[in-house]
Protein backbone atom coordinates (compact mmCIF):
# COMPACT_ATOMS: atom_id res chain seq x y z
CA UNK A 1 0.00 0.00 0.00
CA UNK A 2 2.94 2.34 0.60
CA UNK A 3 3.91 2.11 -3.09
CA UNK A 4 0.34 3.01 -4.07
CA UNK A 5 0.39 5.99 -1.71
CA UNK A 6 3.70 7.18 -3.17
CA UNK A 7 2.23 6.89 -6.68
CA UNK A 8 -0.88 8.82 -5.57
CA UNK A 9 1.35 11.63 -4.32
CA UNK A 10 3.05 11.68 -7.74
CA UNK A 11 -0.32 12.60 -9.30
CA UNK A 12 -0.35 15.91 -7.43
CA UNK A 13 -1.29 18.65 -8.12
CA UNK A 14 -3.03 17.88 -11.43
CA UNK A 15 -4.98 14.75 -10.54
CA UNK A 16 -6.98 13.57 -7.56
CA UNK A 17 -4.33 11.58 -5.65
CA UNK A 18 -5.60 8.03 -6.03
CA UNK A 19 -3.41 5.14 -7.11
CA UNK A 20 -3.73 1.41 -7.71
CA UNK A 21 -1.17 -1.39 -7.70
CA UNK A 22 -1.64 -4.91 -9.07
CA UNK A 23 0.56 -7.71 -7.73
CA UNK A 24 0.72 -11.35 -8.88
CA UNK A 25 0.62 -14.23 -6.40
CA UNK A 26 4.40 -14.54 -6.83
CA UNK A 27 4.83 -10.93 -5.64
CA UNK A 28 5.60 -9.43 -9.05
CA UNK A 29 4.25 -5.92 -9.53
CA UNK A 30 2.34 -6.01 -12.82
CA UNK A 31 1.18 -2.40 -12.80
CA UNK A 32 1.18 0.75 -10.72
CA UNK A 33 -0.97 3.68 -11.83
CA UNK A 34 -2.58 6.88 -10.61
CA UNK A 35 -5.65 8.68 -11.87
CA UNK A 36 -5.27 10.16 -15.35
CA UNK A 37 -8.77 11.57 -15.89
CA UNK A 38 -7.61 15.18 -16.16
CA UNK A 39 -4.32 14.42 -17.90
CA UNK A 40 -5.85 12.51 -20.82
CA UNK A 41 -9.40 13.96 -20.61
CA UNK A 42 -10.92 10.52 -20.03
CA UNK A 43 -13.58 10.05 -17.36
CA UNK A 44 -12.81 6.31 -17.23
CA UNK A 45 -9.09 6.80 -16.53
CA UNK A 46 -9.39 6.03 -12.83
CA UNK A 47 -6.28 4.51 -11.25
CA UNK A 48 -7.90 1.07 -11.04
CA UNK A 49 -8.87 1.03 -14.73
CA UNK A 50 -5.44 2.25 -15.84
CA UNK A 51 -3.75 -0.40 -13.67
CA UNK A 52 -6.08 -3.17 -14.90
CA UNK A 53 -5.46 -2.25 -18.55
CA UNK A 54 -1.69 -2.33 -18.06
CA UNK A 55 -1.66 -5.62 -16.13
CA UNK A 56 -4.03 -7.32 -18.58
CA UNK A 57 -1.94 -6.12 -21.52
CA UNK A 58 1.22 -7.43 -19.87
CA UNK A 59 -0.43 -10.81 -19.34
CA UNK A 60 -2.26 -10.78 -22.71
CA UNK A 61 -5.37 -11.78 -20.82
CA UNK A 62 -8.59 -10.03 -19.75
CA UNK A 63 -8.50 -11.90 -16.43
CA UNK A 64 -6.10 -11.76 -13.49
CA UNK A 65 -7.32 -14.51 -11.13
CA UNK A 66 -4.00 -14.87 -9.32
CA UNK A 67 -3.59 -11.14 -8.67
CA UNK A 68 -4.33 -8.73 -5.86
CA UNK A 69 -5.10 -5.03 -6.20
CA UNK A 70 -4.16 -2.33 -3.72
CA UNK A 71 -5.92 1.01 -4.13
CA UNK A 72 -5.80 4.09 -1.94
CA UNK A 73 -9.56 4.77 -2.07
CA UNK A 74 -12.60 2.51 -2.10
CA UNK A 75 -13.32 1.81 -5.79
CA UNK A 76 -16.31 3.48 -7.43
CA UNK A 77 -19.02 1.30 -9.01
CA UNK A 78 -17.33 1.41 -12.44
CA UNK A 79 -14.01 0.29 -11.03
CA UNK A 80 -15.56 -2.34 -8.76
CA UNK A 81 -17.30 -3.85 -11.78
CA UNK A 82 -14.04 -3.86 -13.76
CA UNK A 83 -12.26 -5.52 -10.82
CA UNK A 84 -14.93 -8.23 -10.82
CA UNK A 85 -14.70 -8.71 -14.59
CA UNK A 86 -10.90 -9.04 -14.31
CA UNK A 87 -11.39 -11.72 -11.64
CA UNK A 88 -9.01 -10.00 -9.20
CA UNK A 89 -8.40 -12.41 -6.31
CA UNK A 90 -8.12 -9.91 -3.47
CA UNK A 91 -8.85 -6.18 -3.19
CA UNK A 92 -7.17 -4.05 -0.54
CA UNK A 93 -8.25 -0.43 -0.22
CA UNK A 94 -7.35 2.46 2.05
CA UNK A 95 -9.89 5.23 2.58
CA UNK A 96 -13.62 4.59 2.50
CA UNK A 97 -15.70 6.65 0.06
CA UNK A 98 -19.18 7.21 1.47
CA UNK A 99 -20.23 9.39 -1.50
CA UNK A 100 -18.77 7.58 -4.49
CA UNK A 101 -17.72 4.14 -3.32
CA UNK A 102 -19.10 1.01 -4.90
CA UNK A 103 -17.76 -1.71 -2.60
CA UNK A 104 -18.75 -0.88 0.99
CA UNK A 105 -21.01 2.03 0.00
CA UNK A 106 -23.49 2.88 -2.77
CA UNK A 107 -24.46 -0.10 -4.91
CA UNK A 108 -22.06 -2.53 -3.18
CA UNK A 109 -21.23 -4.18 -6.49
CA UNK A 110 -19.76 -7.39 -5.07
CA UNK A 111 -22.94 -8.07 -3.08
CA UNK A 112 -25.25 -7.91 -6.09
CA UNK A 113 -26.72 -11.20 -7.34
CA UNK A 114 -25.60 -10.30 -10.86
CA UNK A 115 -21.94 -10.09 -9.76
CA UNK A 116 -20.30 -13.30 -10.95
CA UNK A 117 -16.94 -12.84 -9.24
CA UNK A 118 -16.46 -11.47 -5.75
CA UNK A 119 -12.88 -10.77 -4.69
CA UNK A 120 -11.93 -11.01 -1.08
CA UNK A 121 -12.01 -7.43 0.27
CA UNK A 122 -9.70 -6.04 2.93
CA UNK A 123 -10.82 -2.49 3.69
CA UNK A 124 -9.20 0.31 5.63
CA UNK A 125 -5.54 -0.53 4.92
CA UNK A 126 -3.51 2.65 5.61
CA UNK A 127 -6.87 4.38 5.89
CA UNK A 128 -5.68 7.43 7.83
CA UNK A 129 -2.83 8.19 5.42
CA UNK A 130 -5.02 7.62 2.34
CA UNK A 131 -7.78 9.78 3.74
CA UNK A 132 -5.45 12.61 4.76
CA UNK A 133 -3.88 12.72 1.29
CA UNK A 134 -7.32 13.23 -0.27
CA UNK A 135 -8.46 15.75 2.35
CA UNK A 136 -5.31 17.84 1.84
CA UNK A 137 -5.79 17.80 -1.94
CA UNK A 138 -9.38 19.03 -1.76
CA UNK A 139 -8.59 21.62 0.92
CA UNK A 140 -5.88 23.05 -1.35
CA UNK A 141 -8.36 23.15 -4.26
CA UNK A 142 -10.84 25.16 -2.17
CA UNK A 143 -8.19 27.60 -0.91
Amino acid sequence: MQQALAKARAALPHEVPIAALIVSSSGEILSLAHNLTETISDPTAHAEIVALRAACAQRSSPRLPDCDMYVTLEPCPMCATAISFARIRRLYFGAYDAKGGGVEHGPRIFQQPTCHHRPEVIAGMAEAESSQLLKSFFEAKRA
